[in-house]
């Protein structure tokens, strides 16, 4: 039996994450939409340049993200951020 630990799952305010999108997912889904509705001047442009962006953004966050060490330095700030709250809370605890 293998123990595993217990995080709870934090919505992104909690997080601190409230401005952190995507913006490269946010400017494919919009030229899809451009493209589709054929909307000024992105309804000229071919597909395959969508695809070539949905393609970078594949690239980046399958390989390059993790190869850079992004991912994990995420996931240790807040691992650091919750651990260093506990501690502020269980000192406050024995003040009292």
């Amino acid at each position: 039996m293998t123990t595993a630990i217990f995080r709870p799952m934090l919505s992104a305010k909690q997080k601190g994450e409230e401005g952190n999108t995507m913006p490269l997912i946010i400017i494919i889904v919009s030229l899809i939409a451009l493209k589709y509705f054929e909307i000024g001047p992105f309804g000229g442009i071919s597909w395959w340049w969508i695809a070539g962006l949905m393609a970078v953004a594949f690239i980046w966050f399958e390989f390059l993200e993790r190869m850079f060490g992004l991912d994990k330095r995420k996931a240790h700030e807040e691992i650091e951020k919750t651990r260093q709250e506990r501690v502020k809370k269980t000192f406050e605890k024995h003040k009292r």
